[in-house]
């Protein structure tokens, strides 16, 4: 049974157990993680928390990501672009000592995240009616440089995906996806300067905070597009499974000029270590019915010795069909998104 919480409230009791479990429209819980109860020693507690904000931006011809994440131990800043008519792809990152320099907001709706070094600057501030998103990185490739300068616009009664769960008796899981916000601004990468039109351009966020165990495993996929002409009305998808005690609460939708449609569980048919065979999603109530064909691999390993990851983030299309909440089918077709395999020891 999927539940639906409609309360504000503090995320955590004084015990630093889950007030509330289930999923909304919008954040509705304050996040206040100064009440994490997982180890008896109050200073070691921030060593098991996990914090970032992921921005993602889809335009005509390429993506791009910039992340900043606090992991407990260490920080992570980390862009990204893919050109989807060459193929180029190119990541540069950054680690952070215990995460020093490092800020990140109490709550997705509203605060800034930032990081500074002098040589690559991060910025993200959350408003009202826009986010604002500021990345600066002259040594990105080679000196090639990456600079993006945008707002994503949040228009009223725009709609996202938020879910509380449990993570076994002690750790637990806050998330906040929005997809689907126009985008307005530029990014210039080299010598190339790219308009970017909120007609054209969309953007998504991937907010988290929680306390993981330490091996950790999950599937995620997103999609932030426009329905083919004459339509021109927004879809996103956001699909995930792998983590948590998912029996109140799924993160699995489909968003439609931001009125949100709740599917319940969603199952990931892909072939490990065979990442560019097709992958297949469907629900358990017989609502979706999607193919994701990959066209680039991006993969994407940390060694850090407490800390290793490795992900498989598949680029592709989309296509099928998903069907409302009025009973009505959407057919999808071609929709630009990426479906991933994560796995981590953090």
């Amino acid at each position: 049974m999927q539940t639906e919480l409609t309360q504000p409230g503090p995320l955590l009791d004084a015990r630093g157990r889950l007030v509330q479990v289930g999923w909304s429209r919008r954040p509705l819980l304050d996040c206040n993680l100064e009440r994490a109860r997982f180890y008896a020693l109050r200073p070691l507690q921030r060593f098991r928390l996990k914090r970032w904000d992921y921005y993602a931006l889809f335009t005509p011809r390429r993506f791009f990501s910039a992340t900043i994440a606090d992991l407990g131990y260490a920080g992570n800043i980390f862009v990204y672009t893919l050109d989807f008519e060459t193929g180029e792809l190119h990541e540069e990152g950054l680690v952070i000592p215990l995460g020093r320099g490092l800020q990140l907001e109490r709550n997705p709706l509203d605060g800034e995240a930032h990081f500074d070094n002098g040589k690559v600057s991060l910025h993200f501030r959350a408003e009202a009616q826009a986010r604002h998103i500021s990345v600066s990185w002259p040594a990105f490739h080679d000196g090639r440089g990456m600079q993006a300068e945008f707002a994503l616009r949040c228009p009223a009664g725009h709609e996202s995906m938020s879910i509380i769960i449990p993570i076994g008796g002690k750790r637990f899981y806050n998330n906040t996806k929005i997809n689907c916000l126009p985008a307005e601004g530029f990014l210039r990468y080299g010598e190339v300067r790219e308009e970017l039109r909120p007609e054209s351009c969309l953007g998504s966020l991937d907010w988290g905070r929680g306390v993981w165990e330490y091996s950790s495993y999950w599937n995620w996929a997103s999609a932030s597009g426009y329905l083919p002409a004459p339509e021109k009305r927004t879809i996103g998808l956001n699909l995930g499974a792998g983590f948590g005690d998912l029996s109140r609460a799924t993160e699995n939708c489909a968003i439609v000029d931001g009125r949100l449609h709740k599917l319940g569980a969603v199952t990931f048919d892909y072939r490990p270590g065979d990442y560019m065979h097709p992958w297949r999603f469907r629900d358990d109530e017989g609502r979706l019915d999607l193919t994701l064909t990959p066209f680039k691999d991006r993969t994407a390993k940390t060694n850090l010795g407490i800390i290793v990851s490795e992900v498989h983030q598949m680029f592709g299309r989309y296509n099928g069909r998903v069907r409302l909440d009025d009973g009505g089918w959407l057919e999808v077709r071609e929709l630009i998104g990426f479906a991933e395999e994560h796995r981590a020891r953090w």
